[in-house]
C-alpha cells in the first residue's frame, strides 16, 4: 500500500525555506547598501575603521621657566607621579597582599595603615588611587616605593611645578595650581599669573595605526603635533642679592619679630629691581601662604620723614633752600593746628636748615614747603617725583597712592610724610632720580623673554625713563646733604664703615581702627631709604619694619638698619665695590660689624694665607695649586667677617672641586662666585648631593647641580 506524505510537513519546509530566503534577501540588502553607501548606522565605514584601529598619545609639553638675570633657576617643570594600585584579582600584577602593601606605603604617603588597605580591599573595582596624598610625588618617594617590589603598584608621571630655592622672593614669583578641566599650570600670583600666557603651554600628540592588542603598526602616516612649550622669563633679579635680602630679613623677623618687613634694592641707573623681599613670606612648594599680598607693591601707608628727600630736593630745584638760614625748631602753627618735632615739640632752639635735615626736623620741612616752595608748587613736585601715579612695574596686584591735600594741614604734613599715604615702590621710583643725575627710572623686574625651544629673544625689556623732575646739579646737592643725616644725624645706625652712606630715615605712625594713630612703643613703621656709594650710586635699598617688638631701650632704627647693612654692605662687597679705607663714616656701629678685617692677600703665598687665617679661627678653602700665590679671594679685601667664617682663596693651576656635603648656601654661592661656575641649586639650608664629585678638576663655565637640606633633614 502507497504511504501518502504527511502536508504538514511541506507545508513546514516550505515556510522554513521561505524564511531563510528571506534573511538571505536581508543580510544581501544589508551588504548592498553597506557597500554602495559605505556607511554603518550613518557612520562611515572608513571613520569607523580609522577609529578602532587609530591611537593617540599625548605628548606633553612644559612650562615656561623663570631665571634669574645670571640664568639660575628659579621656578621650573620637573617630573612627579601619581600612584596607582590594581585590586581587581583577574588581572596578572594585582596586590596580593593588602595588609603588607599598606603597612609599607603608609610612612611613605603619609596615611594611615588602615586607610590604605580599605581602599586595597574595595571590591568591584579594576584599580585605585590615594587622594592628594598619592599625588605629585617627587622621583626620590617614587624609587623608595618601587624598591619595595609590591605587586599591582604603578605611577602616572605627570609634570609639576618647582621652587628650588623655597622661600625665596616668593611674592615675586608667586605659584600655580593645576587646571581642573586639563590639568594645566595656572599661574595664582606674582610673576607665574602676570606672565601666565607666555608661560602657558600647550600639549602636543602623535597619532598612529595599531594592531588589536595595542602595538603600533611600522606604518609611517603617523601625524604628529609638535608641543609648544612655555616660554622662559629671565628676571632683573640677582640670586646672590636676593639671598641677602631673605637672609636679613629672617634676621630681623627673629629679633624683633614684627608684623611685617620689606626690603627691595634697585639700580639706579636703570631702573632694575635686584631684590625684593617681604616677610611674611612663604614656600611657593608648599603653598603656605599667610600674606597674599606683595607689600612692596600693594601696601601703601604713610611714609614718614623719608618723605623729606623730596620736599628738601624741591626746595634745592626751586632755589629757595639756604642751608645756613636759621628757624626756630620746635613748633610751628599751621591756622589752629600745631606741627611738632619729634621731640615732643621742644626742638633744638634756633638751628640752621642743614641742621635741621641732619635732625629730621618736621618743623624745618614745613617751613620749606608752606613759606618757601610754596604748597601748590610742592604738589606740582609730588606728580613730578610720581606720587599721584602707580609706577607701571610689571608685577600685578600694584596699588596707588591716597594723596591727601585739601587742607592747609594736610599740605604740609604731605611735605614730611604724613597724613598722605604711598608705595614702598613709589618711592624707589622717585629715590631714582636722587641717585641718577635727576632721571627718574621707571623700576621693572622682567629682563627678558625667551623662547625656550630655539632660545631667540621674543621679548628685552628696556631701561624706560619716567621723567626728569630735578636737575644733576639738585641731585648731587640732596646726596651730599643726606651723606651728613647717616654721618652725623638721625642715619647714624644705618653707617657703614670704609662706605660713603647717603640716606634718611622714616617713622610712620599707622592709623588706628578707633581712629587717630596706635599708640604705645615701637607701633609704627620704621624706614630707611639708602645711596650708595654716595658720590655714584649703584645701589638704592629700601627697608621697613613694621611694628617690630622692641624692648624700652631699643629702637625703630636698629631694627631698620640689621635689615639695611645686611643687606647694602653684602650687596657692595658682591659687586667688588670695596671700601675706602681713608674713609671713616661717623655714626654708631653695631655689634654686627665687629670681627675680622680682611686684607687684600693677592700675590701672597697661598699656604702662609691660609695658616694666618686659620689661626684667627677663620674656616680656609684653599683652591688650586697650593704652592702658588693667591689669585682671588671671597670675602673681599677689606670685608669683615665673624670667627668661624668660611673664606675662599684661589691661586693658579687646576682646582679640584671640594666636598661640598653640610657647606651652607652662602658658603657654596662664594665658590660659585669665585670659579664663576653656571648652578642650578634646589632646596635651601646645606648641601646633600653634589653632581661632580669631590676632587673632580673643574673649570669656569661648568655647571654645578646641587641638592640642600634644613639642618633637621
Amino acid at each position: 500500500m502507497k504511504r501518502l506524505k504527511n502536508p504538514n510537513i511541506n507545508r513546514g519546509a516550505a515556510t522554513i525555506l521561505f524564511l531563510f530566503l528571506l534573511l538571505f534577501i536581508l543580510l544581501f540588502s544589508r551588504f548592498l547598501y553597506i557597500e554602495v553607501s559605505k556607511k554603518v548606522n550613518g557612520t562611515e565605514i572608513n571613520v569607523l575603521a580609522e577609529k578602532v584601529w587609530t591611537d593617540t598619545k599625548i605628548i606633553e609639553a612644559k612650562r615656561g621657566s623663570i631665571y634669574d638675570r645670571k640664568g639660575n633657576v628659579l621656578a621650573q617643570d620637573i617630573p612627579s607621579y601619581t600612584i596607582y594600585a590594581i585590586v581587581d584579582e583577574s588581572y596578572p600584577n594585582h596586590v596580593k597582599d593588602p595588609e603588607k602593601t599598606a603597612e609599607l606605603l603608609a610612612p611613605i604617603l603619609g596615611l594611615q595603615k588602615e586607610e590604605i588597605e580599605n581602599k586595597l580591599n574595595q571590591e568591584g573595582r579594576f584599580q585605585v588611587e590615594f587622594g592628594s596624598h598619592g599625588r605629585k610625588l617627587t622621583q626620590a618617594k617614587k624609587n623608595k616605593i618601587e624598591e619595595l617590589g609590591l605587586d599591582g603598584i604603578g605611577f602616572v608621571r605627570q609634570s609639576k611645578r618647582y621652587y628650588p630655592n623655597q622661600a625665596f622672593a616668593s611674592h615675586v614669583i608667586g605659584f600655580t595650581n593645576e587646571n581642573v578641566d586639563d590639568k594645566s599650570q595656572v599661574g595664582i600670583m606674582g610673576l607665574e599669573q602676570k606672565l601666565n600666557d607666555e608661560l602657558t603651554e600647550r600639549n602636543g600628540e602623535v597619532t598612529f595605526k595599531r594592531d588589536r592588542t595595542g602595538v603600533k603598526l611600522p606604518i609611517p602616516d603617523e601625524k604628529v603635533e609638535k608641543p609648544q612649550h612655555g616660554k622662559d622669563v629671565y628676571l632683573t633679579i640677582d640670586e646672590n642679592i636676593q639671598l641677602f635680602v631673605e637672609q636679613s630679613l629672617d634676621k630681623v623677623v627673629k629679633k624683633y619679630k614684627p608684623e611685617r618687613a620689606i626690603a627691595i634694592v634697585v639700580d639706579p641707573k636703570t631702573g632694575e629691581v635686584l631684590a625684593m623681599g617681604n616677610r611674611p613670606g612663604f614656600n611657593p612648594n608648599k603653598r603656605d601662604v599667610t600674606n597674599f599680598s606683595n607689600d612692596a607693591i600693594s601696601s601703601r601707608y604713610e611714609p614718614g620723614s623719608t618723605m623729606k628727600i623730596f620736599t628738601l630736593a624741591a626746595a634745592i630745584e626751586e632755589g629757595v633752600y639756604n642751608g645756613n638760614e636759621q628757624f626756630k625748631s620746635g613748633r610751628y602753627k599751621v591756622y589752629s593746628d600745631t606741627i611738632s618735632d619729634h621731640n615732643n615739640g621742644q626742638g633744638w632752639g634756633s638751628i640752621t636748615f642743614d641742621e635741621g635735615v641732619r635732625r629730621s626736623s618736621n618743623v624745618g620741612f614745613s617751613i620749606l614747603a608752606r613759606d618757601k616752595i610754596g604748597l601748590d608748587r610742592l604738589y606740582q613736585y609730588l606728580v613730578k617725583f610720581g606720587f599721584d601715579k602707580k609706577t607701571g612695574i610689571d608685577l600685578p596686584d600694584e596699588v596707588n597712592s591716597a594723596i591727601q591735600y585739601e587742607a592747609e594741614i594736610e599740605k604740609v604734613t604731605t611735605s614730611f610724610g604724613q597724613g598722605t599715604a604711598v608705595t614702598p615702590i613709589q618711592q624707589i621710583q622717585a629715590a631714582t632720580a636722587i641717585a641718577n643725575n635727576g632721571v627718574m627710572m621707571q623700576p621693572h623686574i622682567t629682563q627678558k623673554i625667551v623662547d625656550s625651544e630655539t632660545n631667540e629673544t621674543v621679548k628685552e625689556v628696556k631701561p624706560k625713563t619716567a621723567g626728569t623732575p630735578i636737575s644733576q646739579e639738585t641731585a648731587k646737592k640732596v646726596l651730599d646733604l643726606l651723606e651728613t643725616v647717616v654721618e652725623d644725624g638721625t642715619g647714624q645706625p644705618f653707617a657703614i664703615e670704609g662706605y660713603q652712606i647717603a640716606g634718611k630715615t622714616g617713622t610712620a605712625q599707622i592709623p588706628s581702627p578707633n581712629g587717630g594713630y596706635m599708640k604705645g612703643w615701637g607701633k609704627n613703621i620704621y624706614s630707611f631709604i639708602g645711596f650708595a656709594p654716595k658720590d655714584d650710586p649703584e645701589l638704592i635699598v629700601y627697608t621697613a619694619v613694621d611694628r617690630p617688638n622692641l624692648e624700652e631701650f631699643q629702637t625703630g632704627a636698629q631694627a631698620t638698619a640689621m635689615l639695611f647693612k645686611g643687606i647694602m654692605k653684602n650687596s657692595l662687597q658682591y659687586l667688588n665695590i670695596k671700601p675706602d679705607e681713608t674713609k671713616k663714616t661717623g655714626g654708631s656701629s653695631s655689634g654686627d660689624d665687629d670681627g675680622i678685617t680682611l686684607e687684600d692677600y693677592s700675590g701672597k703665598p697661598l699656604e702662609q694665607v691660609r695658616k694666618t687665617l686659620e689661626d684667627k679661627g677663620l674656616k680656609v678653602e684653599a683652591l688650586g695649586n697650593s704652592k702658588s700665590n693667591v689669585t682671588a679671594q671671597i670675602p673681599y679685601p677689606e670685608s669683615t667677617v665673624l670667627q668661624g667664617e668660611r673664606i675662599i682663596l684661589k691661586s693658579e693651576g687646576h682646582v679640584k672641586i671640594p666636598d661640598l656635603t653640610s657647606w651652607s648656601l652662602a658658603d657654596v654661592l662664594k665658590f660659585i662666585d669665585i670659579m664663576k661656575l653656571k648652578s642650578e641649586i634646589k632646596g635651601s639650608g646645606y648641601v646633600t648631593k653634589q653632581n661632580i664629585e669631590a676632587n673632580e678638576i673643574v673649570r669656569e663655565g661648568d655647571t654645578i647641580k646641587l641638592e640642600l637640606s634644613p639642618p633637621n633633614d
